[in-house]
């Protein structure tokens, strides 16, 4: 035989599993029609493991075995597919626990943020909700969320991610703790500044005071100039307004211009961060379960089982849905040594069908979900 007519036998073949496999979606459909009538959940782990145990048995090769699971546990993952979508068209999706909102009320709200004045906390804050929004500047993000859980603040501005410096996993940490939730963001360009007292020049400078990001953000021009010892700050505006106290020459703060005019600082050098096109994301979280009728992203938190494929068959269901994720970031789970808790983002409101079906598969599939916000 030549190898057209192997292509020839193989066509024969694959002609014969697309009948089967529409076979078994019509199968799948009836059994999506029974759980609607009896209110069963569509998920049933039991069995599929029993199920996948049997088809190993089947197999004649160790090759051939790992094939076959992996394209059983795709079968039963687009059957489970289609069993969500006909609960969705039966009006079976349900309701979120969220309440859409036209609008935040800007002008009465209280916000708290991390920081001190001339931030680029306080930056991201006063873009937001304006400049003269009723501010509460907090010492750290769990002062924030403190506020915010007693409901001594209604919103809290938070940073969650830099362009060069990656994420603030406190965050999202802290985003796992709290029941907050994240109602809209906030992206700022950033572009740091060393400052020192009034005359200070930079050969003067033996010690720079900034946040462990901006001293990482600064490490080209750092690097530079490697005489000059770095500490750690909570943030950028203490830095500066610790150098405006002490009123010490040889001291200096990597921070905003706006920090320079607050604290009465010069700008030795201007643009130090490595990058130029250098932006920082703030969220801004609330205590209500609410989101805005236009909102166009979606956060979520989720753990998983720790076994082979988890991740992949939860993926699955935005692209079936045909959802576009955006990010995706991890977290070690406190207590449980090398597990994970996942945080992603992709486009949709949750009042569209499709953002309702992804999330009724996500939610019976996963350990646990949380929705951290809409916005």
């Amino acid at each position: 035989m030549d190898l057209k007519d192997l292509r020839t036998e193989i066509d024969a073949v694959d002609k014969q599993i697309v009948e089967l496999y529409e076979k078994r979606m019509d199968i799948a459909s009836r059994v999506a029609d029974f759980k609607i009538n009896t209110g069963k959940k569509v998920f049933d782990k039991q069995r599929e493991d029993e199920k996948l145990t049997e088809i190993k048995k089947l197999a004649k090769s160790d090759f051939n075995r790992t094939g076959l699971v992996e394209l059983f546990s795709q079968l039963m993952s687009m059957s489970r597919k289609l069993q969500y979508q006909k609960l969705a068209e039966a009006g079976a999706s349900g309701q979120l626990p969220f309440i859409k909102i036209d609008s935040i009320d800007k002008k009465n709200a209280r916000v708290c943020f991390q920081g001190a004045a001339g931030s680029y906390s306080e930056e991201a804050m006063k873009q937001f909700f304006g400049e003269d929004v009723n501010s509460i500047p907090v010492d750290t993000f769990r002062d924030a969320m403190a506020l915010l859980e007693e409901g001594s603040a209604d919103y809290a501005v938070l940073p969650i991610e830099n362009s060069t410096a990656g994420i603030v996993s406190e965050i999202y940490d802290l985003l796992a703790e709290y029941e907050h939730y994240i109602i809209g963001e906030q992206i700022i360009k950033i572009r740091h500044c060393l400052l020192g007292v009034p005359g200070a020049k930079l050969s003067d400078i033996k010690t720079v005071y900034a946040h462990p990001q901006a001293l990482m953000q600064s490490a080209r021009f750092l690097s530079d100039h490697s005489y000059i010892q770095q500490v750690g700050m909570k943030n950028n505006a203490f830095a500066a307004k610790k150098v405006s106290e002490d009123k010490d020459i040889t001291q200096a703060a990597i921070a905003s211009a706006g920090a320079a005019k607050v604290y009465g600082l010069d700008i030795i050098e201007e643009g130090i961060n490595s990058a130029d096109a250098n932006s920082t994301r703030f969220i801004i979280i609330t205590n209500q379960k609410v989101f805005l009728k236009d909102a166009k992203k979606i956060s979520l938190c989720l753990e998983i089982p720790h076994e082979a494929g988890s991740l992949y068959h939860l993926m699955s269901h935005f692209i079936y849905n045909n959802l576009n994720m955006s990010k995706i970031e991890s977290r070690p789970i406190e207590d449980r040594n090398w597990e994970y808790r996942f945080f992603i983002d992709f486009d949709g409101n949750l009042a569209d069908s499709a953002v309702k079906n992804a999330l009724r598969g996500l939610r019976e599939e996963a350990r646990m979900l949380r929705i951290l916000g809409n916005y």
